[in-house]
């Protein structure tokens, strides 16, 4: 596993080859950015977007959090680092499509089920219990109807994808973009163990491999 000189080993890699051999693209990059795509992601070391879509620098806007979560769209108190990102994204970059991608194996996930930081204190796992509400709804469903075991686990992943796509579209220039045409939405799965990619059919509330 990398430590910090490794990384420093690593960029200086980067900056004679990756950075010399594309450096147009860097120099377009430098007046501006005009991506396609914004993928809200988990911030899991094993999950790197740009990686398994295997994109380059300026391709996508990328959001990365505890278990890939959307808030609802809501003024006042604290702190709205996902939604300035996601109003950043619409309605200046106007990206004209968002993939919310969960994964296998979530940290984030396994703690909602399990109400492991339920009584933590902030600093001490109180902001990640905070945070990972937002699916308190979702797991005791799933809780009431699987318990807590694996397939409990992994239906709690998919649910965070269908969690956060319902919270996308309580922000108003969400739906009034996709009505228009102008925006779509694609939710997404990858499963660490066999790096399968599996994409949501927002009809049928099922997962297929891409």
């Amino acid at each position: 596993m990398a430590d910090f000189s490794d990384l420093i080993t690593g960029y200086r890699r980067f900056r004679s080859t990756g950075w010399t051999q594309q450096r147009e693209r860097w120099s377009k990059l430098a007046e501006g950015q005009s991506p396609k795509v914004m993928v809200i992601a988990c911030s899991d070391s094993r999950v790197d977007p740009s990686q398994i879509f295997d994109t380059s620098p300026g391709e996508m806007f990328v959001v990365r959090n505890i278990a890939n979560l959307v808030p609802p769209f809501e003024l006042g108190g604290g702190r709205h680092g996902v939604s300035a990102a996601l109003e950043f994204a619409v309605t200046q970059l106007e990206v004209p499509e968002i993939i919310v991608m969960g994964h296998g194996s979530c940290g984030g996930v396994h703690a909602a089920l399990s109400r492991r930081f339920e009584h933590a204190p902030p600093g001490a796992g109180g902001f990640i219990a905070h945070w990972i509400d937002l699916l308190d709804e979702a797991r005791d469903r799933i809780a009431a109807e699987m318990g807590d075991g694996p397939d409990a686990i992994h239906a709690l992943e998919l649910e965070t994808v269908k969690v956060s796509i319902a919270n996308l579209r309580t922000f108003p220039c969400i739906p009034e973009r996709e009505e228009a045409g102008r925006l779509r939405i694609h939710g997404a799965y990858f499963a660490i163990a066999d790096g399968v990619l599996h994409l949501l059919d927002e009809q049928s509330g099922n997962f297929s491999p891409a």
